[in-house]
């Protein structure tokens, strides 16, 4: 790089930090996640609002690098997801989280992949991989953001409450699912390419990390967590990454992978937090790289495809979660409140919905409409739940059977108790 690139990039991540910081604490301010100011700080850098000097302030000769940056910061950010989700997983116990978990993503995957088909039988789209895109779109539609969901009941002291265990183990699972998912999509659109015998390669690959990374990782690492066991776990993390990118699938499942198969030990128990915190400093790249390539066109085509969208995603979350919550013999009350969480959406989506422009699934806009449905069933969260406990009687749920009871909410923790700020 040029000494005149090197400036510009410094410039542009010194105004994207310092900008995504302020925009994150407005919306906290706001009673929103942070994500969702970081997520506005790029469209307000990209072409939506500023036009053709989007390109000025961050030039295309940049975007390259701050997109590296911002991979490596998802690439941690879903390794520390993989050493929570043990945790996360065990919570609300038995059968109940798994069929919620299949009940919610059901729904919004049939309708959204029945928006595919006719998305591609009135010629709107015409995707190299018409069943890629058909399936692409029924997983995007069904995805729940667990670390959104995360910091929302965090935030508002709902986590500790039985409902919210059973909304994290929901979301946990619902996650693992819609990471599945993504990645036979994957496989199938490379299998289109003509690499089927690469991503075959995944499945030794996931024997080799059980078999023997895990047991070597629990002779090896020390008794207590340290900088030292942080790096090495990491860089194990980004190796991994690497492998499953070279393979044909994301590096996300791989560094996802590594933080599953990493053993729940002492020197381990306390690093998802350390490993959040870290990859915080730097996801705020990633949603600048993703909100630039957002066009928010105000055409009547753009606007009518948001709404369907919107719709789209918004009744198959809801009613396939508050269906799959009754059937589980919960009551009406508590079904309604796992449905609205059920709906909250944000980085996972932006992952989703970011892989899917980078392999050619979905065009730019749809890719746009996509994100700010993302954003705006994000935004609800918080006011529905208000809604949802006002119309129960009170604010937060702490019993999942019968009758829910509530209990005053106490004032939310500040955001530097938690290191799951997205």
């Amino acid at each position: 790089m040029t000494s005149h690139q090197i400036a510009f990039l410094l410039l542009d991540l010194a105004l994207v930090l310092s900008g995504c910081a302020l925009l994150g604490a407005l919306a906290t301010r706001m009673g929103q996640p942070a994500v969702m100011g970081e997520i506005l700080g790029g469209i307000l850098l990209g072409p939506t609002v500023l036009g053709p000097w989007s390109h000025t302030v961050v030039p295309d000769e940049i975007r390259p690098p701050l997109t590296g940056i911002g991979n490596v910061g998802v690439a941690l950010f879903m390794f520390g997801l993989g050493l929570e989700f043990h945790r996360s997983a065990l919570r609300g116990g038995g059968r109940r989280p798994a069929g919620i978990a299949i009940g919610s993503m059901l729904l919004p995957f049939v309708l959204g992949s029945l928006l595919g088909v006719v998305l591609v039988a009135m010629h709107y789209r015409h995707p190299p991989d018409p069943m890629g895109f058909v399936l692409f779109l029924g997983i995007a539609m069904s995805v729940t953001a667990f670390p959104v969901l995360s910091r929302i009941l965090t935030d508002r002291q709902i986590a500790g409450t039985e409902v919210g265990m059973l909304a994290m183990a929901v979301a946990a699972v619902g996650d693992v699912l819609a990471w599945s998912g993504l990645a036979g999509v994957i496989a199938l659109v490379g299998r289109s390419s003509g690499v089927p015998w690469l991503v075959a390669l995944v499945v030794p690959f996931v024997f080799f990390l059980v078999r023997v990374v895990q047991p070597t990782l629990r002779r090896l690492l020390p008794a207590g967590s340290s900088t030292t066991t942080l790096a090495y776990l990491s860089g194990g993390a980004l190796a991994c990454g690497a492998v499953t990118e070279l393979l044909g699938l994301h590096f996300i499942f791989g560094a996802f992978l590594f933080g599953l198969i990493t053993p729940r030990i002492p020197a381990t128990e306390r690093l998802a937090e350390k490993v959040f915190g870290f990859s915080r400093l730097l996801l705020p790249t990633y949603f600048v790289v993703a909100g630039l390539q957002v066009n928010l066109g105000l055409t009547s085509s753009a606007l009518g495809l948001l709404a369907v969208i919107v719709l789209v995603a918004v009744v198959g979350k809801v009613a396939g979660t508050y269906g799959a919550a009754r059937m589980s013999k919960l009551s009406p009350g508590t079904s309604a409140l796992l449905a609205v969480l059920m709906n909250t959406r944000g980085l996972t989506e932006l992952i989703v919905l970011t892989t899917g422009l980078r392999l050619g699934l979905i065009d730019q806009e749809l890719y746009s409409a996509m994100v700010v449905m993302a954003l705006l069933t994000t935004a609800a969260t918080g006011p529905l739940l208000t809604l949802c406990g006002r119309r129960l009687g009170a604010s937060t749920p702490t019993t999942v059977t019968g009758t829910p009871r509530f209990d005053p909410v106490p004032a939310p923790q500040h955001a530097e108790e938690k290191g799951l700020h997205t």
